[in-house]
């Protein structure tokens, strides 16, 4: 199986900055791969989100997506990789429904398209009900299923996922990951991180551990807790990266 993303010798760094927020980094994932990154507040995580997916720009070293460059191709890759950021990506004014109109034909969507996909994700997301209420008015739970239906509406070939569960009640944070399982087992590539470490124990396959803008381990979480001799995620975490403060 073939890369869906690869990047090489990547570095970035503020110009109004001296210190470099990612070095000479370099990391594989395969596609069809349950994928997370990990790592303390400040490590980098963020960053390297924003350059994989074009929200910020580098010089130095390659961030290719399903063998195609970043920098060099990012119109055509926006319609190759979904994003579900931390930050809510909707308006807030708007409807679930006229969200969905709005983002699916941003992604280049049919009329017809747009229609059978929203009423597929309502389903899905328990929100045939309040398909044309406000969402400002929502619960944090339905507010997440709304930013996760928009993330996927145009069927992403990756999907990255940036605290996606967060603020959440328990029912809400197991409906979204067994439907990001079963978004997975359909070939979509997921790109996640978090600070729910229960939670990415049962979604991930493959981990990195980053911290201050390197890599300190890449390889599959059943190996990486082998040879580490921890029984989760938690103890692998505090292993690697210390159980100091971090701001």
């Amino acid at each position: 199986m073939s890369d869906a993303i690869q990047i090489k010798n990547l570095s970035f760094g503020y110009k109004e900055s001296a210190h470099t927020l990612i070095n000479n980094l370099n990391l594989s994932i395969r596609q069809g791969d349950r994928f997370g990154i990990f790592g303390p507040n400040g490590a980098g995580k963020t960053t390297l989100m924003h350059l994989m997916t074009g929200l910020l720009p580098y010089d130095q070293g390659s961030v290719q997506l399903l063998g195609h460059e970043m920098k060099n191709h990012r119109k055509k890759l926006n319609r190759c990789f979904g994003v579900v950021p931390q930050d809510f990506s909707f308006y807030g004014e708007l409807s679930p429904v006229e969200n969905l109109d709005f983002f699916g034909a941003w992604a280049g969507l049919s009329r017809q398209q747009i229609r059978s996909k929203t009423d597929e994700l309502l389903q899905i997301m328990s929100l045939t009900a309040v398909r044309d209420k406000p969402v400002h008015k929502f619960s944090g739970g339905m507010k997440r299923r709304v930013n996760l239906a928009i993330g996927v509406i145009h069927d992403p070939q990756i999907l990255f996922l940036d605290e996606p569960t967060v603020g959440v009640d328990i029912q809400t944070r197991y409906a979204i990951i067994a439907y990001l399982k079963k978004l997975n087992e359909k070939g979509t590539t997921l790109v996640y991180t978090s600070h729910h470490l229960k939670e990415a124990e049962d979604l991930c396959h493959t981990i990195a551990m980053i911290d201050e803008g390197n890599i300190l381990v890449n390889d599959t979480l059943e190996t990486l807790l082998k040879t580490h001799r921890q029984d989760g995620l938690e103890g692998l975490f505090l292993d690697l990266t210390g159980r100091a403060y971090r701001d």
